[in-house]
């Protein structure tokens, strides 16, 4: 049985250091029939360079993109949906990795289950590649719940172009732009289902975009404001009395799972 092509894409801006290793496990899935978009944000990084013309002489499957100018990883992602020839979109930023089961395991119970949108639980690893924690995904994420949370992280998203088209795009945001995609999917099929299997690794780096929290307030107001039409003094009071607890409680959670992974 002939596997169905998966668009993995990769925004890229002087990720040198680890993009590398992100493809390389991409590359090493037991699913193979994929292609791999990266799309690079205008580096400035000599390394950045280098190493994004040394991954294009590796394998065929990997075609590489530039921007005219930088512009956010919205943009690049957005560029390599436009791009993308698989029926599967998957995303994987340039400083994180997946399980090499991955893509198999996802797409056999995205077919399974018939849904348009999978995502999978997923560890946390600092920059030396030691594990520090883990996210752990519910079985099953409503458009409910994603309001209150964004519960799917975007390294583990896969979505099928064969049941939703591709008319579905990132937002332009500087941040939570996965957030606001999903969040648009979601309003349309309601339900997303997740392996609950830990499939990908997130890198936790002091100065990364992902990594600031100050701006939680201003980023998830856009989105309520953007993506659902909320009028500010209501995207507030969502923020407020409906996102804010919930964070808490996942905060609490992941680090309570960490714990417990750590004293294994």
């Amino acid at each position: 049985m002939s596997q169905d092509l998966v668009s993995v894409i990769i925004p890229c801006y002087n990720a040198g250091r680890y993009l590398r290793a992100c493809v390389e496990s991409v590359l090493r899935q037991t699913y193979q029939n994929i292609e791999i978009l990266i799309i690079d944000d205008c580096s400035t990084q000599e390394e950045t360079h280098k190493v994004l013309n040394e991954l294009e002489q590796t394998d065929s499957r990997i075609k590489i993109f530039y921007l005219d100018k930088n512009s956010g990883p919205a943009v690049a992602r957005n560029e390599g949906i436009i791009r993308a020839q698989g029926r599967y979109i998957a995303f994987c930023d340039s400083d994180d990795m997946w399980h090499p089961t991955k893509l198999e395991r996802q797409i056999a119970y995205m077919q399974e289950k018939q849904c348009a949108l999978c995502s999978t639980s997923y560890y946390i690893v600092d920059e030396s590649n030691s594990i520090i924690g883990i996210v752990r995904s519910p079985s099953k994420i409503t458009y409910q719940m994603y309001k209150r949370d964004n519960k799917i992280g975007c390294l583990t998203a896969i979505y099928d172009t064969k049941l939703l088209g591709k008319k579905y795009y990132m937002p332009l945001l500087r941040k939570r732009q996965d957030w606001g995609l999903f969040m648009k999917i979601l309003k349309d099929i309601k339900v997303c289902y997740p392996v609950t299997l830990p499939l990908a690794y997130y890198r936790r780096r002091q100065n990364s975009i992902s990594s600031d929290k100050t701006s939680l307030i201003k980023y998830n107001v856009n989105i309520y404001k953007q993506i659902l039409g909320y009028p500010t003094l209501k995207a507030y009071l969502y923020f407020f009395f409906s996102f804010l607890p919930t964070y808490l409680l996942k905060v609490v959670k992941i680090k309570w799972d960490s714990y417990l992974l750590r004293k294994k």
